[in-house]
């Protein structure tokens, strides 16, 4: 069964195109696996972070950026926003802007 990937914004594909070389090759190799076998591949790859947001765990010589993500209908996975890491801990402004986002979502999908 193959899921679909949709993105919250033109901005968000941008920001995605704009990322490091090794980076975007990362992202390309974890979102196709995610098509193919779902939006949870398991740590270090993916996380659940809370409530049905997910985070993708990109790693490469450029650095670390986390994208997150969740899933609103049956085969159908939502990129919600992406950051270049730059510290330990999530910034709390970063997982408030993914959580409002996926609201959006759900509340979108529930009134379609």
């Amino acid at each position: 069964m193959r899921w679909k990937i949709h993105y919250y914004s033109e901005d968000l594909i941008k920001w995605v195109d704009s990322m490091p070389v090794g980076m975007r090759a990362y992202y390309a190799r974890l979102t196709e696996r995610m098509i193919h076998f779902g939006p949870n591949l398991g740590m270090p790859f993916t996380r659940s972070l809370s409530k049905g947001l997910f985070e993708l765990r990109i790693k490469a010589k450029e650095g670390i950026s986390r994208i997150f993500y969740c899933t609103v209908k049956k085969n159908e996975i939502v990129m919600l926003h992406g950051f270049i890491k730059k510290s330990q801990k999530t910034p709390n402004k970063e997982m408030k802007l993914a959580m409002k986002r996926m609201r959006e979502v759900i509340n979108h999908e529930q009134t379609s």
